[in-house]
């Protein structure tokens, strides 16, 4: 049976590059931002991930599960977080080019919040409201079929199975600390102008039909 993608084998996540120069989105976020978040911050969970996963078979073919806990919570952390920064990087674009809001996301923003207006101040003041260090997510719920808004702490907690990711705003202080300090706020409300609003139309349409397979590998 011919397959529409290829699997990733286990250890063999990669680093995806950024669709942009590092100074594309100043001045929301500076270059020496986005060079260390890119770089350092989201390398570190690819290499997690993959040793998670690496430990996980070898604990499979050793049959010892002594460690496996440790390794789950390592399994899903890092994933979670290569998953998320994946997103991050491809809903942003340089500011005054991500256009506007498409008319499927419109439509189903409307749907179910009632307005643009009404979605954004929930997302605003939930990504703002996170406890510690986590994101803003907007997501496709296909158990409810509609949208919803959730906060996820760290990068896997408070979230709900089945969900996918349309929307996300990363409010780990490593996002935005070197640029507006302890402000989280001025953070999000300057991130609004750089939402790649074709890609966000993209990912609700792959989400709701399934229509184009998503990679986070860069291929």
């Amino acid at each position: 049976m011919n397959m529409p993608y290829t699997m990733v084998p286990p250890g063999q996540h990669r680093l995806p590059p950024l669709p942009y120069p590092y100074n594309a989105l100043e001045p929301v976020i500076s270059s020496k931002t986005l060079q260390l978040h890119h770089d350092k911050h989201h390398k570190a969970y690819v290499d997690g991930l993959n040793k998670a996963e690496i430990s996980l078979v070898q604990a499979r073919e050793r049959k010892d599960f002594e460690y496996v806990k440790y390794w789950e919570n390592e399994l899903a952390f890092n994933g979670s977080g290569h998953i998320l920064h994946s997103i991050y990087w491809t809903i942003m674009a340089p500011p005054g080019t991500g256009g506007q809001p498409g008319p499927n996301t419109l439509y189903q923003i409307n749907n179910y919040f009632g307005s643009f207006n009404a979605f954004k101040e929930q997302f605003t003041n939930a990504t703002e409201k996170v406890e510690a260090s986590g994101w803003g997510i907007l997501t496709w719920q296909p158990t409810w079929r509609r949208m919803e808004v959730l906060q996820s702490e760290k990068h896997q907690n408070l979230t709900q199975w089945s969900g996918t990711p349309i929307l996300v705003c990363d409010v780990w202080e490593h996002a935005y600390y070197l640029d507006y300090q302890n402000r989280r706020g001025d953070y999000i409300n300057a991130w609004w102008k750089l939402i790649n609003w074709y890609e966000v139309e993209r990912r609700l349409a792959w989400a709701i039909n399934a229509l184009v397979p998503l990679t986070l590998n860069g291929t």
